[in-house]
């Protein structure tokens, strides 16, 4: 998510998991290929291992280092088509959501992380009708009991 207000290339990542809508996002103060993926791998890396199989990035520059994601996290990576957000529509819809919290001209350089843990909490803590009125963080953690 790119912000008006933000300074060089700071933004805030998103990430989605497709089944149970939970979300991660964190603020990237430099979106260079090497920081990105290292600040993703990072932030990927405490979830379980079936909750980081895979990953599809759009066609941006910053995601050139994805080969360091298999031999770094056990991750492999997909990419979208040239010009077709509906491939990554769980994302789109996230940053919708997100900019509820995060408006355009939001001074993302002032957030801190207890600010961005504030903003996914009440994202996945919001219950969705496409999970049966459950909650991402619910579902995501139904999921991760079927998988043990």
């Amino acid at each position: 998510m790119i912000f008006e207000r933000a300074q060089g290339k700071m933004n805030v990542a998103s990430l989605v998991e497709r089944k149970t809508r939970f979300a991660v996002l964190f603020r990237n103060n430099d979106r260079s290929t090497t920081h990105l993926m290292n600040r993703l791998m990072g932030v990927m890396e405490p979830l379980p291992q079936p909750a980081r199989k895979s990953i599809t990035f759009d066609r941006g520059i910053e995601f050139r280092n994805w080969r360091k994601l298999k031999p770094g996290i056990g991750t492999e990576a997909w990419f979208c088509d040239p010009q077709a957000p509906w491939q990554k529509g769980s994302v789109e819809n996230l940053n919708k959501r997100a900019r509820r919290y995060l408006p355009r001209d939001a001074p993302v350089a002032t957030l801190s992380n207890r600010d961005m843990k504030s903003i996914c909490d009440r994202l996945n803590g919001t219950p969705r009708k496409c999970l049966g009125w459950r909650t991402p963080t619910e579902a995501f953690r139904e999921e991760l009991m079927k998988l043990r």
